[in-house]
């Protein structure tokens, strides 16, 4: 069953936790794959998140947040702020083989808002496609052909 206002996605990536960890929480390559930022990953920190804006949805383009939880290695929550929205968006990381499994929750999205509704639904599809397939595609990068398996 879906929990209204919520999107959780999952991917899983051939590489292990703490090179996933990295991507998500130095700055330079978060802005790599999701969106230029000043983010460090210390409870407390507010920062930013540079984007596309929709005048039409009344967003600027500025992703206001603040880091709420750092578990390192394991788990990233954030408040997330921007237009009309108020929510969360919680990484979780989970050891898989050789490689990790990548969770994804972002809740708060009024169920009765259709502006809110309308910014899930295209939310969803991004952190389900595109979101997932840019941080895999870093993380490639960055192993480079000396460290990759044979056939991969």
């Amino acid at each position: 069953m879906t929990e209204r206002g919520v999107i959780r996605a999952d991917q899983y990536l051939a590489h292990p936790p703490g090179r996933v960890w990295q991507a998500l929480t130095e700055p330079d390559l978060l802005a790599r794959w999701f969106m230029p930022n000043d983010f460090k990953p210390v409870p407390g920190h507010r920062f930013t998140f540079q984007t596309m804006a929709r005048p039409d949805q009344d967003f600027d383009g500025v992703v206001h947040c603040e880091v709420l939880e750092v578990e390192p290695e394991h788990r990233l929550q954030l408040s997330w702020s921007g237009g009309h929205l108020e929510t969360t968006v919680t990484w979780t990381l989970a050891a898989e083989g050789r490689g990790t499994r990548l969770f994804v929750e972002h809740a708060g999205f009024d169920p009765d808002d259709p502006v809110q509704q309308h910014a899930f639904t295209i939310m969803s599809g991004g952190w389900r496609g595109m979101v997932f397939r840019r941080i895999a595609e870093l993380l490639t990068e960055l192993d480079g052909p000396a460290e990759r398996e044979p056939g991969r």
